[in-house]
């Protein structure tokens, strides 16, 4: 475009540059054809002059200076003078005419220049003028052509100046204006994003390049777009999977939180990861106590023959069951004619098996196995998922294994609790009548009928106060207490309570404080109706009353106004005893049972829970009883 505009441009230059010269060398011709009018008629007039000065006074001096001046003339004529400028503008009639004014004029020269010049002569001037006349006529006739030369040369530069302009706007048109339009409207498509545009290149000129340069920004544009596209396509793809990934980790793990039984964590498991891995079918195997054997706890879709058939396999006998604590997820052809193994799934139609491992620290629960009709890759992904979701099934697994264990332990907890109950109360009260019984047929062999009325009296209330403990302690094991408000429970106790002993008994709560927890709620019934059981056997009381202060801690207190007793002394067994088995409740949960007592001034059991809540023993429960 550079050398386009260059040549251009030099080109209108020199059309310009020639023109000028052309039109100030016409214009010179001109000037020096005007001047040499000039000085043609100055001849014209020397010769009238010198006519006229022989014709009145013939004085000679003059006439050669007139004729000396006509010399130079002449002379100046001829040579020209390029300082004025003065030239004749020769042609061959203005030669011609300029040679018969040299010769008439020295052949009239001579002759006027004389002393005697000849009248006649004056006379002949008027056809020298004529010469004259006619070599200025030449000279005009070229100044003429001049003249239209220099027309001719303004009219062309007239015409050169309208081409050059239409030559210029059409030049730029074609190489500049073209061209931007063109990549104008390829930026239009390009900002509307159609990066598959392209701009025609015509040309090896700086629009060309700029054009070629355009299209490989769109085409490099264009590939980093697809590229940008195929990259947000693959994250958006793999944020997805992650996302899924997550649903699933989620779904299983609320799943497994949420199981309630070994078998419904089983079978939904199974359900879940035949759905999350689409699979055709899965089963859940657990190891059985004998280490060699995995034993079918749950199954989906699995043909019912393949699950009666597999329910219990050794290990080794086909590829379920394969999986050892250090193993790892993995993709098993089932090949038919390979080594020996059951062949159920190859008869099922099962063409690929995962096997995925149950562990948990090291050690094997039993494995998950995923059965496919076509053959399966697993990705790295795909293998993070699976052991992850197992890691969520053998945490399950563990979970309900330590529920069992400790529902094991409330049981057993509760059985010793029982067995403490009927040893320390029931048990003591049968061996009282044990020995009543010995008394007494010692008595009736002895004869001794007073001794066996006594001894059957005393039967009688020990049978009675064996019921008495039963009845108790069937009270102390129905009842229930509220997660948040222990009074209900305290009301319904003391409602029994007059129910069996005919005694009133009043309940009075004080303060607003934090509520209880359920475990500890008992603990505090079953001190209470301990309390009050000392009450029935032991106090001949007229009235009860229980106060309870919840701030700034609980505090429990049971009152009666009966017959009291030294606590510093010794008394009855069964009383010792009450207090014994309060104590150990109290040790617990971390409260402490303080008793307050008088002969004649009744009795007040007071059960003061700390402050923050039940904390662990501070000892031992056998120390803290020893002490």
């Amino acid at each position: 475009m550079t050398a386009k505009l260059v040549v251009t441009a030099i080109g209108l230059l020199l059309l310009a540059l020639v023109s000028i010269v052309l039109t100030l060398w016409v214009t010179w011709n001109m000037q020096g054809g005007a001047a040499a009018v000039n000085e043609a008629g100055r001849l014209r007039m020397q010769t009238y002059r010198l006519a006229l000065i022989l014709h009145t006074s013939g004085n000679g001096a003059e006439a050669r200076l007139l004729a000396r001046g006509f010399d130079e003339s002449v002379a100046l004529l001829r040579q020209g003078d390029p300082s004025r400028p003065l030239f004749v503008p020769w042609s061959e009639e203005s030669r011609a005419r300029f040679a018969q004014v040299g010769t008439r004029w020295e052949a009239l020269r001579g002759r006027w220049l004389d002393e005697h010049p000849d009248p006649d002569l004056v006379a002949e001037s008027a056809g020298f003028v004529a010469l004259v006349d006619g070599f200025v006529a030449a000279i005009e006739t070229q100044i003429s052509r001049w003249t239209a030369v220099l027309q001719m040369f303004q009219l062309a530069l007239v015409g050169l100046a309208v081409a050059s302009a239409m030559a210029a706007f059409y030049s730029g048109y074609v190489f500049v204006l073209q061209p931007l339009a063109r990549l104008k409207k390829g930026l239009a498509a390009v900002q509307a994003g159609d990066l598959g545009t392209r701009v025609e290149v015509d040309s090896g000129d700086e629009f060309g390049e700029l054009a070629a340069g355009f299209n490989a920004m769109t085409g490099t544009l264009q590939s980093l777009y697809g590229e940008l596209e195929g990259k947000v396509r693959e994250k958006t793809q793999r944020l997805e999977r992650e996302r899924q990934r997550l649903a699933d980790l989620y779904e299983i793990s609320a799943f497994v939180a949420d199981a309630p039984t070994l078998d419904a964590l089983a079978r939904g498991f199974a359900a879940h990861l035949r759905r999350i891995g689409r699979a055709d079918a899965s089963a859940v195997r657990l190891c059985a106590p004998d280490p060699g054997r995995f034993v079918l706890v749950a199954h989906e879709c699995l043909p019912q023959e393949i699950a009666a058939a597999g329910a219990c396999i050794e290990r080794g006998d086909c590829y379920c069951g394969e999986v050892t604590a250090h193993g790892h997820t993995r993709v098993i052809p089932i090949l038919d004619g390979g080594r020996p193994t059951l062949g159920h799934c190859g008869r099922a139609g099962f063409s690929a098996m995962v096997s995925v491992p149950i562990r948990v620290h090291d050690r094997l629960l039993g494995e998950v196995n995923l059965f496919y009709r076509h053959p399966v890759e697993l990705s790295h992904e795909d293998r993070e998922l699976l052991d992850a979701l197992a890691s969520h099934l053998a945490s399950g697994l563990e979970s309900q294994r330590a529920a069992a264990l400790e529902r094991e332990a409330a049981v057993a907890e509760e059985r010793g609790l029982l067995a403490r109950e009927l040893h320390d109360s029931i048990a003591q009260a049968l061996l009282f009548m044990k020995i009543q019984v010995g008394l007494v047929r010692q008595a009736a062999q002895r004869g001794d009928h007073a001794a066996v009325e006594r001894g059957i009296a005393e039967l009688e209330t020990g049978v009675r106060d064996c019921y008495a403990d039963v009845r108790e302690l069937l009270l102390h094991f129905r009842t229930r207490t509220s997660a948040e408000d222990i009074e209900p429970a305290l009301r319904t106790t003391l409602q029994k309570f007059e129910h069996q002993t005919g005694l009133p008994a009043q309940l009075r709560m004080e303060g607003h404080g934090v509520p209880l927890a359920p475990d500890v709620q008992v603990q505090v019934l079953h001190i209470v109706q301990e309390a009050l059981s000392n009450v029935r056997k032991h106090a001949h009381a007229r009235h009860v009353e229980l106060r309870v202060c919840s701030a700034p801690h609980w505090t429990f207190e049971v009152h009666d106004d009966g017959a009291g007793f030294d606590p510093q002394r010794p008394g009855s067994d069964a009383t010792h005893v009450g207090l014994r088995i309060m104590q150990e409740r109290a040790l617990r949960i971390g409260a402490r049972v303080r008793v307050h007592s008088a002969p004649g001034a009744g009795c007040t059991v007071t059960l003061d829970l700390p402050a923050t809540g039940p904390a662990a023993a501070p000892a031992p429960l056998a120390e803290a009883l020893a002490r």
